[in-house]
C-alpha cells in the first residue's frame, strides 16, 4: 500500500484494465454522465457491473449495455444502500469495487436563498451517499479480502467556490474522508481514493452551459473521469485525491503538510 501523497508519476497514462476482469463493481449515480461511463468503461474491462440509480430508465439502460445488474437506490438512505450491497452480493457472489458518484447540485446558498431542504437533499446525496456506501460496503470488501472504494468529489472539493459555498462544503467533505479514510483501511487492503474532476460532462453543469459557453470554458469529457478511475483502481494508491482539469494529466493533487506546533515563548 502506499499512503495518500503517492507516486502520481510511476503510473502510466493509460491502462487497459485487464486487472478487473471478473471484478464485481458497484456504480452509483450510474444512469448518465460521469456514472455511465464509469460503468461502461469497468464493463468494457471485464468487470460486472451493478447499476444504482433513481432514475430507473436509464439505469436499466446502461446495465444492460454492460450485461449487469440494475438496482434503484436512494443513496442518501442508509438502509438503501445495504440493500444495494446486499442484490450485489446476491446477483454477484460478492463486491470488489464501489464507485460511490451519485451526486447532484445545491441550488441554494447560506443567505435568504436557503432552501433546508435543498441544502439536505445536496449533503445527503453527495456526502451521506459516500458515507453511507462506504459503511454498507465495507463487511462486502472485507469478506473478499480487500478491494477499492472510489469516491466522486470535485475540483469544489480542493478550492474556494464562492458561488457555490454549499457544494464545496460536501465536496471538501469527501475530500477529507478520503484522505483520512485512506491510512485507516490500507490494513485492511481496502484502499479509498477519490476524483476531483473540473466542469465535467454530467446533468450537474445543465444550468452551467451557457455561462460555460460564453467563458469559453471547456467542458471535461466523461470519459476522462472514468479512464482516471480506471487508473486509480489499477493502481496501488490509497487516500489519493486525483484532480482532473482541461489539458492536464489527471494525477493526485499535492497536499501541503499542517504546520507543527509552534515552540513556547522564549524557549
Amino acid at each position: 500500500m502506499i499512503s495518500g501523497e503517492s507516486r502520481a508519476a510511476d503510473r502510466p497514462g493509460e491502462t487497459d484494465g485487464s486487472a478487473l476482469r471478473g471484478k464485481v463493481a458497484i456504480v452509483t449515480g450510474g444512469a448518465s454522465g460521469l456514472g455511465r461511463a464509469m460503468a461502461l468503461t469497468l464493463g468494457k474491462a471485464g468487470a460486472r457491473v451493478v447499476v444504482a440509480d433513481l432514475d430507473v430508465r436509464g439505469g436499466r439502460e446502461v446495465a444492460d449495455m454492460v450485461g449487469g445488474h440494475f438496482r434503484a437506490c436512494d443513496v442518501s438512505d442508509l438502509d438503501a444502500n445495504r440493500a444495494l450491497v446486499d442484490f450485489a452480493r446476491e446477483q454477484c457472489g460478492g463486491v470488489d469495487i464501489a464507485l460511490l458518484n451519485a451526486g447532484v447540485a445545491t441550488g441554494c446558498g447560506v443567505g435568504e436563498d436557503f432552501d433546508p431542504a435543498r441544502y439536505r437533499r445536496a449533503m445527503g446525496a453527495n456526502l451521506d451517499g459516500v458515507v453511507f456506501g462506504t459503511h454498507a460496503v465495507l463487511p462486502a470488501l472485507r469478506a473478499r479480502g480487500g478491494g477499492a472504494i472510489v469516491a466522486t468529489s470535485s475540483l469544489a472539493g480542493l478550492a474556494a467556490v464562492p458561488l457555490d459555498p454549499l457544494y464545496a462544503a460536501n465536496k471538501h467533505a469527501v475530500v477529507g474522508l478520503t484522505r483520512s479514510l485512506g491510512p485507516a483501511l490500507a490494513a485492511e487492503n481496502v484502499r479509498f481514493n477519490a476524483v476531483c474532476p473540473g466542469f465535467a460532462e454530467s446533468r450537474i453543469i445543465d444550468p452551467l452551459r451557457d455561462m460555460l459557453s460564453e467563458q469559453g470554458l471547456p467542458i471535461i469529457p466523461a470519459q476522462v473521469v472514468a479512464d482516471t478511475v480506471l487508473r486509480i483502481l489499477t493502481g496501488d494508491g490509497t487516500g489519493e485525491c486525483w484532480f482532473i482539469q482541461v489539458d492536464r494529466d489527471p494525477e493526485p493533487f499535492r497536499f501541503r503538510t499542517v504546520p507543527g506546533p509552534g515552540k513556547p515563548a522564549g524557549t
